[in-house]
């Protein structure tokens, strides 16, 4: 009797790790390229998986200074020479 609808709880299993890992792709890719575009690592996405960590990265994102945005306003300014190629 225990083992009588093994297979049924293990389509189910199987179902649940594949809608969690799709779950986690339609999060994660959003956030990769947010991050890429304001200067950042693209890595950065992965956190936002990770319970409360996530929240801590948007904040992060939110009210710091963007990598990108410094190196466009030392290029506006004439700080940086990009020099010719």
């Amino acid at each position: 009797m225990n083992g009588m609808y093994m297979n049924d709880m293990g389509w189910w299993l199987g179902a649940h790790w594949l809608t969690m890992l799709l779950g986690a792709v339609v999060i994660v890719l959003p956030f990769w390229k947010i991050f890429a575009k304001a200067g950042f690592s693209g890595w950065l996405g992965l956190l936002m998986i990770v319970p409360m960590v996530n929240l801590i990265a948007l904040y992060v994102l939110a009210f710091s200074d963007w990598p990108r945005l410094r190196r466009a306003d030392k290029l506006d300014s004439g700080e940086m020479n990009p020099g010719i190629r």
